[in-house]
């Protein structure tokens, strides 16, 4: 079954055939049919099909999408450009000028990243408008998990970014030597004094990368 449209397909195919996946589908199909959610339907996947298996060198995890109009098209924690940058990624730049020295760019859309194998997962890929969390149990975390597990099985080091507890709780699913973990609290305006500034994920990542012989993430949003 082609569903993403790379070796995805392959790597966790076999998921779409599986009775959680089947009444996950079902259920999304009666809440875009009654409801507003986020995103559109051909965005769901958009963070696995600009970011193949084989190319991804660093997993960003989030919660879930953005559940205000206009903002989520597929990538964690990225908008489109003309929309307005929300708080959690302005921390998220914030920190990146801090660490790197980065220039904070005038929009939010981070494709960059992910053409450089940053993949930027939400750990449930939809959500109900104004209602953060709302698709939280209803099937999407069985596949996240798979994803987490099939990219600890790769040789090549990735480097894991868990921001807040949701991205957290998969760590349990990491368990490969070759592969690096970083983890804080949320860039969110609510917790990121509590630990996400100051903590260095971005040169923290290169240094890994580099230190394994592969190319540095050119952090700079254009």
């Amino acid at each position: 079954m082609r569903i993403i449209g790379n070796d995805w397909d392959e790597v966790i195919g076999e998921e779409f055939e599986k009775p959680y996946y089947k009444q996950l589908r079902t259920f999304l199909d009666e809440e875009y049919r009654n409801k507003t959610i986020y995103p559109i339907p051909k965005y769901i996947y958009t963070a696995l099909r600009l970011t193949p298996y084989k190319d991804t060198r660093v997993v960003i995890l989030g919660q879930d999408p953005y559940h205000e109009p206009g903002q989520a098209h597929g990538l964690a924690f990225s908008v489109s450009k003309g929309v307005q940058v929300p708080p959690s990624l302005q921390n998220i730049y914030k920190e990146l000028h801090d660490d790197l020295g980065c220039t904070i760019p005038n929009h939010g859309f981070l494709v960059d990243w992910a053409k450089q194998g940053v993949l930027l997962l939400n750990a449930v890929l939809t959500v109900q408008a104004h209602r953060a969390n709302s698709h939280k149990g209803k099937g999407w975390e069985l596949l996240t998990d798979t994803i987490i597990q099939k990219l600890n099985e790769k040789d090549d080091p990735v480097v894991f970014i868990l921001w807040g507890a949701n991205a957290r709780s998969k760590k349990q699913f990491i368990t490969n030597k070759n592969h690096l973990i970083l983890e804080s609290v949320h860039p969110s305006p609510l917790s990121a004094y509590n630990g996400f500034f100051g903590s260095r994920p971005f040169s923290k990542t290169n240094d890994f990368l580099i230190s394994k012989g592969y190319k540095p993430i050119d952090w700079q949003i254009r």
